[in-house]
């Protein structure tokens, strides 16, 4: 497995990194014990990045990844972890808590899931409109200091939060989406990113599953999916999307790669700050995404990649519009 540094101040990771949220919410149900036999082939596959959150699933991801991790050397896994997400007891979402004293809260409670001592990465999921980020970076950086955090991250925040972010902190990394499908951060965050030093860590880096080459028109969305809700998976947008994909699959075709492994790899390619993370919770799916390490990409064929998905050319936006307007990183750079 490639190896990288993730950004100037963080530990170095396995090129590919593993997110684990749809082994417990937002993509339907998922088989536990495949979740589990899933995370242990990435790291038997050299994976070490595993990234979750304190509310994919109301706390069962952090127990989930806690319980795969158990006689295992803790010192080998990079555990990046994102919390503030409100939810009621029916899982509708109640806005974002970044208050010191909240980060110290939702810190005690994933130190106690995943049976560890400490996060390796510890970042607000969103920005907290009512929160400075100055106020909620220093609370991380007291645990920092304290000895349960070894490093700050972010998620979905513009350029500007990520200045005055690593001005009182150094940011480790931003997490973000990042696709041939989403690629709206080339303007300014990822030009801040490479200025100051902070690695990426890119999500969705197969648009949820629409760049996997294995989504259908056809395909039943069930209700708890996220994709029920998805503009990019709906009418007239999905017809549009999946075109695109058709024309990327005869890419792939000729080169004797898959379609998702053409989609990560050209991620890949965008900089060595950048480590994509696969949202395998199958591991059928798992060793077919970790294919796009192996992958050389030449000028020739990230030619024609582009050409087959030109920027800006899937329809629809990456979330409904009331999550949208709740992307510091789109209010700034979008």
């Amino acid at each position: 497995m490639l190896s990288r540094q993730l950004g100037q101040v963080g530990p170095p990771v396995a090129a590919l990194g593993l997110g684990c949220m749809g082994m417990s919410s937002s993509y339907g149900p998922a088989d536990e014990t495949e979740s589990i036999a899933t995370i242990h082939a990435a790291l038997e596959a050299g994976v070490t990045l595993l990234d979750t959150g304190d509310f994919y699933g109301m706390g069962h991801n952090e127990l989930l990844i806690g319980n795969a991790l158990r006689g295992r050397s803790r010192e080998k896994v990079v555990l990046s972890v994102k919390f503030g997400a409100m939810r009621d007891p029916a899982n509708a979402a109640l806005g974002f808590d970044a208050r010191p004293s909240a980060v110290k809260s939702f810190l005690a409670y994933s130190l106690r899931r995943l049976n560890t001592d400490y996060v390796d990465i510890y970042r607000p999921a969103r920005l907290d409109p009512a929160v400075p980020i100055e106020d909620t970076v220093g609370a991380i950086a007291a645990m920092v200091t304290a000895g349960y955090v070894r490093y700050l991250g972010l998620s979905e925040v513009g350029a500007d939060t990520l200045r005055r972010a690593h001005a009182v902190h150094p940011v480790t990394d931003l997490q973000i989406e990042y696709s041939l499908f989403s690629r709206g951060i080339e303007a300014r965050i990822l030009p801040a990113c490479r200025e100051l030093g902070i690695g990426v860590t890119a999500y969705a880096v197969l648009s949820r599953g629409l760049l996997s080459g294995h989504w259908s028109k056809d395909r039943s969305i069930g209700a708890g999916d996220f994709r029920s809700h998805g503009p990019r998976f709906s009418g007239d947008n999905l017809d549009h999307n999946l075109a695109l994909v058709d024309t990327l699959r005869a890419v792939a075709n000729e080169r004797g790669w898959t379609v998702a492994q053409v989609a990560i790899g050209w991620v890949l390619s965008r900089g060595q700050y950048i480590v994509p993370l696969i949202g395998a919770r199958r591991r059928d799916r798992l060793v077919e995404a970790l294919g796009a390490n192996d992958m050389q990409l030449t000028p020739d064929d990230l030619a024609c990649i582009e050409r087959a998905v030109p920027p800006g050319s899937a329809a629809g936006e990456r979330y409904p519009s009331r999550q949208m307007a709740q992307l510091d990183s789109e209010r700034n750079d979008g």
